[in-house]
């Protein structure tokens, strides 16, 4: 029988690539979502709040899938919130689907703030050795990724179904309206800067400028999902997922400039982040987006200035352990500099930057 999904959050970054492998590889796709964006083609789009268990119950109504991926989280004010929000999201989904998932396989996406804690705690406790290993565990600081690890858990208990969850690094990917997509943000910040003359300057620390670090394919993660859910050997079990390879951003941040034509500016005296620099960005890019035609005029659907200074703003070193999952099997692999030009070429393609 044809095997179904139910992909929760399938319109953001990790979703979209999660959808497309598969439905590729022959999968009957749901999609459940806010709605506020189009969903991948060949998936059958659900519509629900999920932070009310009475919406997701109706968008689910007698629905049978054999797995569930959870890819959806929704900032709070603070990580109490974070906490409250976003466990009830993952409750709700699997207190509608209840006991039709019993024999199935619920997937969770978390990340390393697992090992370096919350946004508003970020890296300030005591940060595990690098690379970050399954075995080191939880920080002792709340964090609604535990909060969310605690549902499938429950939930597991309750309805019968095998579980696993997944640790990406900072992800790699295409999907607009994101809150999170640092690859889209570099795209369009070196391209206000090719197009306005301003200097290309990284905008994070030493530590991450001259550190080891790694990075996550969206679709090397999906290859691992979609192997949790279908290998029983796999589940029950909790794996970190990055690219395999290793880098440093004093090298990076020279093949991202060449890629788009300009010179990569000298490592900054001080930080300078992006979201303190960009006030002028989104007059600047309606000018460019009107100049070369392209489809998303307002910039706000296509970067997170925010978050790409948090990820390369981090005072320590981040780099992965991928073992656990290697040893199980899995053998997914991207070069994460080819993932960046993958990610720009299909951005020129879709015609969100300039050719």
């Amino acid at each position: 029988m044809q095997p179904r999904a139910l992909i929760v959050g399938v319109s953001g970054v990790i979703g979209a690539a999660l959808a497309e492998k598969l439905n590729h590889d022959g999968w009957q796709v749901f999609g459940l979502s806010r709605g506020r964006t189009a969903v991948p083609e060949g998936c059958q789009a659900l519509t629900a709040d999920l932070t009310d268990a009475a919406s997701v119950a109706s968008a689910l109504n007698e629905m049978k899938v054999d797995k569930v991926f959870f890819s959806a989280w929704a900032r709070q004010e603070n990580e109490k919130e974070n906490i409250r929000v976003n466990g009830a999201m993952v409750r709700h989904v699997i207190d509608a689907l209840g006991d039709g998932l019993k024999g199935g396989h619920v997937a969770l996406v978390t990340g390393l703030k697992h090992y370096l804690g919350p946004f508003d705690a970020y890296g300030k406790g005591e940060v595990p050795l690098t690379p970050f290993r399954e075995e080191q565990g939880r920080q002792p600081v709340d964090n609604f990724y535990y909060a969310q690890e605690d549902e499938v858990f429950a939930g597991a208990e309750k309805y019968g179904y095998s579980w696993s969850v997944h640790r990406p690094h900072t992800i790699i990917g295409f999907a607009l309206g994101n809150a999170m997509n640092m690859g889209q943000t570099l795209a369009v910040y070196a391209s206000l800067c090719k197009q306005t003359g301003q200097p290309f300057v990284f905008p994070g620390s030493k530590a991450q400028w001259e550190g080891v670090t790694d990075m996550t394919d969206a679709r090397v993660l999906a290859q691992q999902l979609e192997w949790a859910a279908t290998t029983p050997s796999a589940q029950n079990q909790d794996y970190n997922v990055v690219n395999g390879d290793v880098f440093r951003w004093k090298w990076m941040w020279g093949e991202i400039a060449d890629y788009f034509g300009i010179e990569a500016a000298p490592f900054p005296d001080e930080v300078q982040s992006l979201e303190g620099r960009m006030d002028d960005a989104s007059a600047q890019w309606q000018k460019i987006a009107q100049q070369f035609g392209l489809k998303e005029s307002d910039i706000s659907r296509l970067v997170s200035w925010w978050h790409t200074d948090a990820d390369l703003g981090r005072p320590m070193e981040v780099f992965t352990d991928i073992s656990k999952s290697r040893k199980a099997g899995f053998t997914g692999y991207q070069c994460t500099r080819d993932a960046f030009i993958d990610l720009f070429e299909r951005l020129k393609a879709e015609k969100l930057i300039p050719a």
